[in-house]
């Protein structure tokens, strides 16, 4: 989330709050691709977390990165909390233990999705290097306990901090300890909106296979592969899973609102305040009847903060957001964009993906996406290891991609950003089987390896 909406319009209608999504209607032609990617940063001396304050803290990053981009600050407090890019739409954001979040542009290529991503780590490394910070590209901090990361100066993580270990066991890791990447991508109708919805949604695990790379925790493996992906699973069932409602009929917009409007709010923004409603419906507040703020009525900016507060396994804003797949390493990153617009923006291979889901029911895919995490592509769904499925999809993802035909300056499409994909395809082995197989090998049961192997 770049910075939290200024839009103070206060709400009147239900049917406001739908029109506010469908505003992201958009003819095929103007389909854009957003990625956002984060990192844990780590001291290169010691591989400790890297705490806010100090002449060598993420402060001091993200101030560097201003003078170096000339993005404006979004500040809290006196504090500098991210950067935005007034001209080109990018965003550089702190999750709450530190994690450092580049919002990528809507670009219209993967190609130029990469070449966003090259650029952002070259000027990273220009600031965080002299700092003696670097960064890991993997799905969980490998080493650290929950009690050593330092907490960031955001007013809505404090909420959000003593809000999560009351609704599910994870919450704060969750918060401190995951990295994900994720991509946004568009839809030119609602009836559009629903079935790349209904597909990335139950071929979510497959991305969760793909990228597991989280085996590890505080030096040792946990049992699974994607644990990121099995925090989710117990961080807060009301505003997160596989939101079954979608596969229903009558789907659409007006359906996704209603849901919305019964998700706890974590809080509503006045000014510089953050003030804590975390439990309370946004129905309620629509209602003016929350009890913190009694009579108030939301605006435009409650809302669209609101939706950032939800977090499904795909999102729906102005856009669909895929959120199954760990932060990877930066040659993994274009991976995850190349995926999903090859099976999502061409038409033949949405088809084809819908086919080959269409049967699944909501137990089903509940079951899936509940052993993706510890099984990976060996998890089942009917009678069919997810392994053959992904493999499925990547084909047809490499079909879309090279249909679309957007070509770079070398006269290649963008189905090549998926041969890390199909390299692990291959394989037969997500990568978190692979840095097991180092640990227990030339690692020699240490985890400190991947601060080098798997670093930015």
């Amino acid at each position: 989330m770049a910075r939290d909406q200024i839009d103070m319009t206060p709400l009147q209608s239900r049917d406001e709050l739908v029109a506010w999504i469908e505003a992201g209607v958009k003819p095929e032609s103007e389909f854009r691709i957003g990625t956002e990617h984060e990192k844990t940063p780590f001291t290169l001396e010691g591989h400790q977390p890297v705490p806010y304050e100090g002449a060598k803290g993420i402060g001091a990053l993200l101030e560097g990165m201003k003078l170096l981009l000339g993005w404006e600050p979004i500040m809290e407090r006196g504090n500098i909390i991210g950067l935005y890019d007034v001209t080109g739409g990018g965003a550089i954001s702190l999750e709450p233990g530190g994690q450092f979040e580049l919002s990528g542009a809507p670009v219209e290529t993967v190609h130029q999705t990469q070449s966003e991503l090259m650029a952002h780590l070259a000027q990273v490394r220009e600031i965080a290097t002299p700092l003696g910070i670097g960064f890991l590209g993997l799905g969980m901090t490998p080493s650290w306990s929950r009690e050593q990361i330092p907490v960031m100066p955001k007013g809505r993580y404090k909420i959000m901090r003593n809000y999560m270990p009351k609704v599910g066991k994870y919450g704060l890791d969750m918060m401190f300890r995951t990295c994900t990447v994720q991509t946004n991508l568009d839809f030119s109708s609602e009836a559009d909106m629903v079935k790349k919805l209904r597909v990335s949604l139950a071929l979510q695990p497959i991305a969760t296979a793909l990228f597991a790379n989280s085996p590890f925790t505080e030096g040792k493996p946990n049992g699974f592969l994607s644990f990121r992906s099995e925090i989710w699973r117990d961080t807060d069932n009301a505003r997160s899973g596989m939101i079954p409602f979608a596969f229903e009929d009558g789907m659409g917009f007006e359906r996704y609102v209603d849901y919305a409007l019964d998700v706890p709010m974590y809080f509503v923004k006045r000014g510089e305040e953050y003030i804590d409603v975390s439990g309370s419906s946004f129905r309620d507040f629509f209602a003016g009847n929350n009890k913190i703020l009694p009579g108030e009525r939301p605006t435009l900016s409650d809302w669209a903060n609101h939706l950032s507060t939800i977090f499904p396994e795909v999102r729906l804003k102005r856009y669909l957001e895929m959120r199954g797949a760990d932060g990877v390493p930066w040659g993994r990153l274009p991976a995850l964009p190349a995926f999903w617009v090859g099976l999502l923006y061409d038409n033949d291979s949405l088809d084809a993906a819908w086919d080959i889901v269409r049967h699944w029911t909501a137990p089903e895919r509940q079951a899936l996406r509940d052993d993706v995490p510890r099984f990976g592509f060996k998890a089942r769904i009917k009678d069919r290891y997810l392994f053959e499925i992904a493999k499925e999809c990547l084909v047809l993802s490499h079909a879309g991609l090279r249909r679309r035909g957007r070509i770079d300056h070398l006269g290649r499409d963008e189905s090549r950003f998926l041969e890390p994909l199909e390299r692990i395809i291959e394989a037969g082995r997500s990568p978190a089987e692979e840095m097991l197989e180092k640990f227990n090998g030339p690692w020699k049961g240490s985890v400190e390896p991947a601060y080098q192997e798997y670093a930015f």
